[in-house]
């Protein structure tokens, strides 16, 4: 049995899909609102939330892996109750000791849980705060039209969390995970303008513009946001193969993505 947490959030539910296709036939989804997850028939969903511990102890019944979405205020009971549970190994999303979701990456080792970390950069998904701007402005306001790196389709995180969960040689890796190609941010917005059909203009703006622009969405977030938007134009973040070596197939390109999401820039 493996057991997908957050089952229903941005990489847990394409976690779930990838299960399915690979041929994965016992499939248990933890779900908040199991009602309205609209998950395919042939998984086992159960109610439940990481942020609320009391109610994982029936979810763990019988798993051998389970996927663990990045939850850092709880991850060290649910760990711990993953290890009493009996669960073999542990996938997660968190990162090297020095990123973001470290804390994560040392709970999961702390349990004793044999572990797979996934330490994928940003997400391409994340490109989705120029939208409102593009739709209303046709135009892009933001920091660092040269800071560049390598972002990421949730999809191909969530294949490589099915790949190891299902192969066997991943327990004890670590994997830092990017998408195929290193662009800057002035690309990314050129890009959407291709699947789009028209030009969409990138206006610079200074670094506590930037900030100021991104508070109302990001909060504390935003200055540490744009800090590390100015650190990728001096210090480009570099594309590595490590989905493709992973999966067996090619990593989800930026231009792919802009075509696939058009409509919510349209």
């Amino acid at each position: 049995m493996i057991l997908v947490t957050g089952a229903t959030g941005n990489i847990g539910r394409l976690v779930v899909d990838e299960l399915l296709a690979a041929g994965a036939t016992q499939v248990r989804a933890l779900t908040n609102y199991p009602e309205k997850a609209a998950l395919p028939p042939e998984v086992e969903v159960v109610r439940g939330y990481l942020g609320r511990v009391e109610t994982l102890p029936a979810a763990f019944e019988g798993v051998e892996k389970m996927y663990l979405a990045p939850l850092e205020e709880t991850v060290r009971e649910v760990t711990v109750l993953a290890a009493k549970a009996g669960v073999q190994h542990i996938v997660d999303v968190s990162g090297g000791k020095d990123t973001h979701w470290a804390s994560v990456a040392i709970a999961v080792e702390e349990s004793g849980v044999p572990w797979t970390h996934l330490g994928p950069g940003e997400f391409m998904d994340n490109m989705l705060m120029w939208a409102e701007q593009i739709r209303t402005t046709g135009e892009v306001r933001d920091g660092y039209p040269d800071a560049a790196n390598a972002p990421i389709d949730l999809g191909d995180i969530a294949a490589v969390a099915a790949t190891a969960l299902l192969e066997e040689g991943h327990v004890g890796k670590e994997y830092e995970l990017t998408g195929p190609e290193s662009l800057t941010r002035a690309e990314m917005v050129r890009q959407i303008g291709v699947a789009l059909g028209r030009e969409v203009p990138y206006v610079a703006l200074d670094h506590d513009e930037t900030v100021a622009a991104l508070e109302p969405s990001m909060g504390e977030f935003a200055r540490w946001y744009v800090d590390g938007m100015r650190e990728l134009t001096e210090h480009p973040q570099q594309a590595n193969m490590a989905i493709e070596e992973l999966t067996g197939r090619p990593a989800t390109t930026f231009a792919q993505w802009a075509r696939k999401n058009v409509d919510q820039f349209r």
